[in-house]
């Protein structure tokens, strides 16, 4: 069945390149397809940016640099707030959006609208407090100034899973610090972004404020766009959120320019149970960061690395936790799994899956995906999972949850630092001892200790290893698009 957006946000939902302040085709004249993952239909055609588009985005954005850079701390601070209060005056239609092109529930694309406006917020507030340092040297010949001032224009590539939160995350701080940029937003789910980027356009123009500040290329071919503006030497920022494959290889184009790059890459995050853990917290918690956006989060709890005590007690209330989830389309009432985002998604996990079970692994629940239409994955556990099985060792970035024992803390350990990633780790406890080791020993940018979400607009965002370098949110957040100058005087 069709599900087409509806009229009113249709006829006012931007499906262009944003040149300037301008909206306009794309210089070729050609376009893509944005389907709805929960019925694999098209809802819209959007414009196909190609080189000479980002080179025009990029032209915008050198050309802007300098009054942006000179603008006042206070005026992008209110920029900012305005924006934060135009996102939250349209929540439901940015949930709507992000419901239609992703597939999440509702429920959770309302959560989503909330913590992306959360970064608006955060940053405007943050946008007058860059400090800088004074102070006599040590010598006493002179005085040591140490000024922050903007990094220069930035390319900001953002994924599909979360597309109003992340062109949030990397826009916000990056107009705080005074920065102009080009956004470049993931084929599957440019809708979103296009939306928000209005609404920072339309805030600019109230403003009279420089009109290349902010540039959006959407594009079938995210190669066609970075490359060119890669080897440019006006770019002075790179920011990427995405695998850790894509980001090598942009990490090796950023090289010859030596860019100042943010990189939140791939993940393979342990979820600890210990035998004196609290069961049902660590199932709701368990559900939690497993199943938003039916486990296509670069945070989602991967493996189940639970005590062999506690095993099949949290192995039994885990399942029956999934099986009470309500899979379907996002914009239905109740549902609370939605669909993943392509065919070829569908068709990877069931992949690992088919793979762990021919290996010995038992399906508890699900482990198939359902006779409908769109791209549908049952919520699946499973047990007796081998360490050493795909499912267990890749980012599966689906609704899967292997279960594999350990007999002691050492052995979980090594099992949950036994991977090249290290973005989150999850652990249930009540001992207060092996908490403080846990923080110590873990191999992770980010720890959740008895709780399933991690992620804040205040602290910040990022992991260790393959899983990428720099920080997103909170002040290093900030940080990342500033650089020091050293003035002795």
């Amino acid at each position: 069945m069709s599900r087409p957006l509806p009229p009113a946000l249709a006829a006012h939902l931007p499906t262009g390149v944003l040149v300037d302040g301008r909206w306009r085709p794309a210089r070729s004249g050609a376009t893509f397809e944005v389907e709805d993952p929960g019925t694999a239909r098209t809802l819209v055609e959007v414009a196909d940016g190609d080189e000479d588009d980002a080179r025009e985005a990029l032209d915008a954005a050198a050309d802007a640099a300098g009054p942006w850079r000179r603008t006042s701390p206070r005026v992008r601070a209110d920029l900012l707030r305005a924006v934060d209060e135009a996102m939250r005056a349209r929540a439901q239609d940015i949930a709507a959006l992000v419901t239609a092109e992703g597939g999440k529930p509702l429920a959770e694309a309302r959560a989503e609208v909330a913590y992306a406006a959360e970064y608006v917020r955060w940053y405007g507030e943050q946008a007058v407090r860059v400090d800088g340092l004074a102070r006599r040297a040590p010598a006493g010949t002179h005085h040591q100034l140490v000024l922050r001032r903007p990094v220069g224009p930035a390319l900001l590539i953002s994924p599909w899973n979360f597309p109003v939160a992340m062109i949030a995350r990397k826009v916000a701080p990056a107009l705080a610090a005074g920065c102009t940029c080009v956004v470049k937003p993931a084929q599957l789910t440019p809708l979103t972004t296009l939306y928000v980027a209005e609404i920072i356009r339309a805030e600019l123009a109230a403003r009279d404020l420089p009109t290349g500040v902010v540039n959006v290329v959407p594009t079938s071919s995210a190669r066609r766009v970075s490359e060119p503006l890669l080897a440019d030497p006006r770019l002075r920022k790179l920011s990427f959120t995405g695998s850790t494959e894509v980001g090598a290889t942009l990490l090796a184009a950023a090289a010859p320019s030596v860019l100042r790059t943010s990189m939140e890459l791939g993940g393979n995050a342990p979820f600890l149970v210990f035998e004196d853990a609290d069961l049902d917290a660590a199932v709701e918690g368990a559900v939690q960061a497993k199943m938003r956006n039916s486990g296509q989060t670069c945070v989602a709890a991967n493996r189940f690395l639970v005590h062999a005590s506690v095993a099949d007690e949290f192995a039994r209330r885990l399942t029956t936790a999934f099986a009470d989830l309500v899979l379907g389309h996002g914009a239905d009432d109740g549902v609370t799994v939605g669909p993943l985002i392509q065919r070829s998604a569908v068709e990877r996990v069931a992949e690992v899956v088919a793979q762990a079970t021919d290996g010995g692994a038992r399906v508890r629940t699900g482990g198939d995906a359902p006779d409908r239409d769109g791209y549908f994955f049952r919520p699946t556990v499973l047990t007796e999972v081998s360490p050493d099985a795909r499912v267990v060792t890749e980012e599966t970035f689906g609704p899967v949850a292997p279960v594999v024992t350990f007999d002691d803390e050492d052995e979980a350990l090594r099992l949950a630092n036994g991977t090249p990633f290290g973005l989150v780790s999850y652990a249930y406890t009540r001992d207060v001892g092996r908490v403080m080791r846990l923080a110590e020993e873990l191999e992770a940018g980010m720890i959740g200790i008895n709780r399933g979400m991690v992620s804040d607009a205040s602290a910040p965002f990022g992991g260790l290893k393959t899983s990428g370098l720099g920080r997103e949110g909170g002040e290093l957040g900030l940080e990342e698009y500033l650089e020091p100058v050293y003035v002795a005087l």
